[in-house]
């Protein structure tokens, strides 16, 4: 499609990229080749392009990373256009409204996707990952990026909660060719970026 960017794909799945909003929020659909269903990662803002793309792709439901304002814009009018939104709940009263609560470590079904829910608070209590089982496909929002961790300087942020959730729930578990998607800008690998743990627990940010 001419308004997304496929960031990956191979026999089982493909994802779509789009880039909306004043800071630039990368908003992800991730779609089930055989079935045709997809999810919406982040119904983050320009809400009329999401609702067309939600039609045009299949998605079935929206998760969102975290409830800071730039990740949500969109909810109430994806929400309108039939689609349920799903948060974790110590983010849910950010959210202006929404319909599941997301828990950590299950299974959201998509077609014969299986993605899987991680919780990783730091940059929000409430902060999720998703991995898409038998794929190299990490979701990460805004707790990592290429070149260290989400920014922590916000209320109910907190570093070191941050650290111990990149380090323990995604550099323990993924394999260095796991390919990390980010909430902003170029997607990473987990190779890349954990040899460098160390120095971003040095300079604390």
């Amino acid at each position: 499609m001419s308004q997304t960017i496929v960031d990956y794909e191979d026999a089982t799945v493909e994802v779509h990229r789009v880039v909306v909003g004043p800071v630039d929020n990368n908003v992800y659909i991730v779609r089930c080749r055989a079935s045709g269903d997809a999810l919406l990662i982040d119904a983050a803002n320009e809400h009329d392009l999401l609702v067309e793309l939600c039609r045009e792709l299949g998605v079935r439901r929206v998760v969102e990373t975290h409830g800071h304002w730039d990740h949500i814009q969109a909810v109430e009018a994806v929400r309108d256009a039939g689609y349920d939104v799903a948060v974790t709940a110590a983010d849910a009263e950010m959210l202006p409204s929404y319909d599941q609560i997301l828990e950590d470590a299950s299974v959201i079904e998509v077609g014969r996707l299986r993605i899987e829910t991680m919780a990783t608070p730091g940059h929000t209590p409430g902060s999720m990952c998703f991995a898409v089982a038998g794929t190299p496909l990490l979701f990460t929002g805004d707790t990592l990026f290429p070149g260290g961790p989400g920014n922590t300087s916000f209320e109910n942020a907190d570093f070191a909660t941050i650290i111990s959730s990149i380090e323990q729930r995604i550099f323990a578990r993924f394999g260095p060719d796991t390919l990390v998607l980010p909430g902003h800008g170029a997607s990473t690998t987990v190779g890349a970026e954990s040899p460098h743990l160390d120095e971003w627990v040095a300079r604390g940010w």
